[in-house]
């Protein structure tokens, strides 16, 4: 492999270089930056035309002149992958940062990757168990689908990310299950916490962590969601694991990418971040699901912080259009105690009906999910009823569902950072907190659900006379 070196960098902006060079590159080729005291620094070619390439540089530009050698490699950058990655901890240029030894390579696949062809794509449809009530009850994860997770400076998405990395599994089936995290621009703190969670609860012996730093540049951020990803394909396709990739901060990747568009002069979009936001984010993205004929599978869970709580700020409201669904985080609840704070009105599982039901979770959870959300949604109107004329004016049947309100976040949201719940008890406190409510007021649900799962109706199954009321009224479905 001949090397092509140059010593005609015309130009350093930010994390990049502008150098003139005269043989053909390519885009995203390795490159070699050496300095004139010797030491050596990795890039890679973010653009390149006729006359000028544009390299951007791991380490950061400090240090650099223009009569640095620039060498190109005629390789992209490519991630050795292993079977063996399971229990290391990387940094978001997948080197070791656990003290162990460098990652014996099976393969090194070209961390660019591809989104995967939506004709080959197939159905997600298997039910994932978070543990937690507010996901698994009312906005369903799917095996294959991507959900992110949209929260605020100050919120606990760092404890939500680790509470789903370690309680998440597949039911029913013996299949292996990993998680792929990756951290983007986060604080030692906050490395500290995510690495004593994992090695606590021993979830790190299923998990591949990729580790990108606030201190780390910023052009690193670039590059550590694809090594992820890349990982999870290897495990997923080759290994027919089923794969959680969860990738936070993603509004950290976004202002990355913002800062080397404004290093580039590029005309800037929506709030100065760059026009080709969406498609970046998209080829991120895309790459979770389900591929026909192959038993792996790759998920998706995305955290970002939205700028000022606002959902129109551009990285959220992108998301929003090209993942299925999204989970929202409350101010409001944090600020009263309910953990993990999930604004179950605002939050969506476009693929829900996908992963639920008879033979998956349970046969009534479409119907007790609607009428959770319902009277949960009832509740919260009676609650601003009552800012407005107070609590005396309210009828009977009113003052019950501002109760079932304050219950529901309180019994069902609300529950421990340790605490998993499987899916049955999940929806036996959903149908708990129903019993509050009359029951001609859960219209929507039918009669042979209620006869069944009511607790009225379950604390009379031992009695000997009404042991098959619920199959007598249930109507035959073919």
């Amino acid at each position: 492999m001949s090397l092509r070196e140059y010593r005609t960098i015309n130009r350093i902006s930010g994390p990049l270089l502008f150098v003139e060079k005269t043989s053909p590159v390519g885009y995203g080729e390795l490159v070699e930056i050496e300095l004139e005291n010797g030491e050596r620094r990795r890039g890679q070619v973010l653009d390149t035309s006729e006359e000028v390439v544009v390299v951007q540089v791991f380490e950061g530009t400090s240090g650099i002149d223009t009569g640095a050698r620039v060498r190109f490699i005629g390789e992209t950058l490519r991630l050795p992958v292993s079977e063996e990655m399971l229990g290391r901890v990387l940094s978001g240029l997948g080197e070791p940062l656990d003290g162990g030894p460098e990652v014996m390579p099976d393969e090194r696949l070209d961390i660019t990757g591809a989104a995967i062809n939506p004709y080959a794509r197939d159905t997600p449809k298997e039910f994932i168990q978070t543990g937690i009530s507010a996901i698994d009850g009312m906005n369903t994860l799917v095996r294959g689908q991507k959900l992110p997770i949209f929260s605020a400076s100050g919120l606990p998405h760092n404890d939500i990310a680790l509470q789903i990395a370690r309680q998440s599994k597949v039911l029913g089936e013996e299949e292996e299950f990993a998680v792929v995290f990756a951290a983007m621009g986060i604080t030692n703190e906050e490395a500290q916490y995510f690495m004593e969670d994992f090695r606590r609860t021993g979830a790190l012996s299923r998990a591949v962590v990729f580790l990108n730093l606030a201190e780390d540049p910023a052009i690193e951020r670039l590059v550590t969601p694809r090594m992820a990803l890349t990982t999870a394909e290897y495990l997923a396709f080759e290994y027919d694991m089923q794969v959680l990739v969860i990738l936070t901060d993603m509004t950290n990747y976004c202002e990355a990418l913002r800062e080397v568009s404004s290093a580039r002069e590029e005309v800037p979009g929506r709030r100065g971040y760059p026009g080709y936001l969406y498609t970046d984010l998209a080829t991120i993205y895309e790459r979770a699901g389900r591929i026909r004929g192959r038993k792996g599978s790759i998920t998706q869970f995305p955290i970002l912080t939205m700028p000022g709580d606002d959902m129109t700020h551009p990285v959220p409201d992108l998301t929003g259009y090209i993942t299925e669904g999204q989970i929202v985080l409350s101010r409001e609840l944090h600020m009263r105690g309910i953990y993990p704070p999930i604004n179950v009105l605002m939050s969506l599982s476009r693929l829900m009906n996908l992963g639920i039901g008879e033979g998956r979770t349970r046969e009534e959870h479409r119907a007790l999910a609607d009428q959770l959300y319902s009277a949960y949604a009832e509740g919260i109107d009676m609650r601003g009823l009552v800012a407005i004329v107070g609590k005396e004016a309210l009828t009977g049947r009113d003052l019950k569902y501002l109760e079932f309100s304050y219950e529901f976040e309180n019994k069902f949201v609300n529950q421990g950072r340790e605490e998993e719940r499987e899916i049955e008890e999940t929806l036996d406190i959903g149908w708990d907190l129903l019993a509050m409510l009359p029951e001609d007021e859960l219209t929507r649900l039918e009669r042979w659900q209620i006869e069944k799962y009511h607790p009225k109706y379950r604390d009379k199954e031992d009695h000997p006379n009404d042991g098959d009321k619920a199959d007598e009224v249930r109507p035959n479905r073919g």
